[in-house]
């Protein structure tokens, strides 16, 4: 089942595994210290959208005025290579109006051109990891 939630209406305890997901994969695994809490989880336009007891992948979709974009798409080890993170940028298209863009770790490319997305510019760092931003139409 896949949960679509704005911040008010997340309980604590969804809210905690949500974050300790980011930070098992982002700053443990990928050995990536960066400040993940950075004020948009709470945004009244933002969409919390997992799926797992507790979460095993999950994503948020935020309002950047002329664009949703796609961000902290993430799966938990165990579960991965199971089509959840797939499930749920589908579910993401399907419930938000577009465009839609996203900043892909660039060996990501690939995997969100199957959603029909598609290079936007050249590739950046941040935090060290290679990106690029990447764009959908409507």
């Amino acid at each position: 089942m896949i949960h679509d939630r704005q911040f008010a209406q997340l309980t604590t305890g969804e809210l905690y595994a949500i974050l300790a997901l980011r930070a098992e994969v982002f700053v443990v695994e990928q050995e990536c210290a960066y400040l993940d809490l950075d004020g948009r989880d709470a945004e009244p336009a933002t969409h919390h959208v997992w799926v797992g007891e507790p979460v095993d992948a999950y994503l948020r979709v935020l309002d950047d005025g002329g664009a949703r974009r796609i961000g902290r798409v993430v799966t938990r080890p165990r579960a991965r290579a199971t089509g959840l993170a797939g499930r749920l940028v589908d579910h993401a298209l399907a419930t938000t109006e577009g465009p839609w863009v996203l900043d892909a770790q660039s060996h990501l490319t690939g995997w969100y051109a199957r959603f029909g997305f598609a290079v936007a510019g050249p590739e950046f760092l941040e935090d060290g990891i290679p990106h690029t931003p990447m764009h959908r139409g409507s």
